[in-house]
């Protein structure tokens, strides 16, 4: 009996694998349709609005389309020049932060602080550093490179929304399994509605106090805010990199330090305090799985993986609950605080 249940758990460990190794190769395909999908749960609380006031299916679905086209050709057009205008200039940039980060090595070895400049030097390249942030945004401008396909598939997707439940309940007579899909979508729309609202009112913030210190490109790092606030953790560190690094070259050490402390405030305020507020008791994942799915779901997805991590990772945690057999793997996937009682 033991034996047979070794070789069950193996036969699950390959099966999952090889689904993995799949999931991996057709990423091309998997990624465009991910992206379609969260696009359409976020601007389906629009659409059933609309609909609510008595608007025909066509009429709210123009008008929500018409939206989400207006805003996303407003952005790429504010960010398009910001864009290249920065990537021209990054040479500048970068031998300016190279003179300044000399300065301070020469400084520190004055004050008898030995630091080994040629191996520093290898390690943090500065160049590098100044055009990670281009780099981001053209790897989320590349999504959209099939852009018809998407927003095709958004349409559709919608227009679907509201039949999709009484297609499964006719289909199926399991009102187990019927709750369970109810939960994802119900969890998943929470969660990217409420997180795409805080995103916005970060990047507007950073915006505005970008523009009153005088920062460069302000719009540009106020999109990059907005973009990797969706990525838990490390998402609005990894904002404030390029922004506090271009205020140090174009105003000095003080302003960067007053854009540094903004950042902070922003995080503080906005991710501690605020958002923790509005969405309740957060995402019933444990810190470290929330972190461990940033790494994985990038590794299979890229960006896109990253910025969908969470809802992602929330998705396989209720499939993995309704199971017996890998009720284990949704515990795991938990912060544990309804296992208090085990330890009493």
């Amino acid at each position: 009996m033991q034996h047979r249940e070794i070789g069950y758990y193996f036969i699950v460990m390959a099966s999952f694998i090889v689904v993995l190794a799949g999931l991996k190769s057709a990423s091309e395909i998997i990624v465009p349709f991910l992206l379609s999908l969260f696009i359409a749960i976020i601007l389906s609380p629009l659409y059933n609005f609309f609909n609510k006031k008595g608007l025909p299916n066509a009429i709210s679905l123009t008008l929500v389309v018409a939206i989400f086209v207006t805003f996303i050709g407003l952005v790429a057009k504010l960010i398009g020049s910001s864009v290249q205008e920065f990537s021209s200039n990054i040479n500048f940039y970068e031998q300016q932060l190279s003179s300044i980060f000399k300065q301070l090595l020469v400084f520190s070895n004055n004050i008898g602080i030995d630091i080994p400049q040629k191996e520093i030097a290898n390690v943090i390249n500065t160049k590098q550093i100044m055009e990670f942030s281009t780099t981001i945004i053209k790897s989320i401008g590349s999504m959209f490179t099939n852009g018809l396909v998407i927003l095709l598939t958004v349409v559709f997707m919608m227009l679907e929304s509201k039949y999709f439940i009484n297609k499964i309940e006719y289909a199926s007579s399991d009102s187990e399994a019927i709750g369970h899909i109810e939960e994802i979508l119900e969890r998943i729309q929470d969660y990217m509605v409420l997180k795409a609202l805080i995103s916005l009112l970060t990047g507007f913030i950073v915006w505005i106090a970008l523009l009153i210190v005088g920062t460069d490109y302000a719009f540009l790092w106020a999109v990059l805010a907005f973009i990797l606030n969706f990525i838990p953790n490390i998402g609005s560190i990894i904002a404030a990199v390029p922004a506090v690094l271009l205020t140090l070259v174009q105003l000095g050490s003080i302003s960067a330090l007053i854009v540094t402390l903004i950042y902070t405030a922003i995080n503080v305020i906005v991710g501690s305090v605020i958002e923790p507020k509005v969405m309740g008791k957060g995402v019933g994942l444990s810190t470290l799985v929330v972190f461990l799915s940033l790494l994985f779901w990038g590794w299979m997805f890229g960006v896109v993986g990253m910025l969908l991590s969470i809802p992602l990772t929330i998705m396989a945690k209720i499939i993995f609950n309704a199971n017996e057999n890998t009720r284990w793997i949704a515990v795991l996937l938990g912060t544990g605080d309804n296992l208090s009682h085990v330890n009493k």
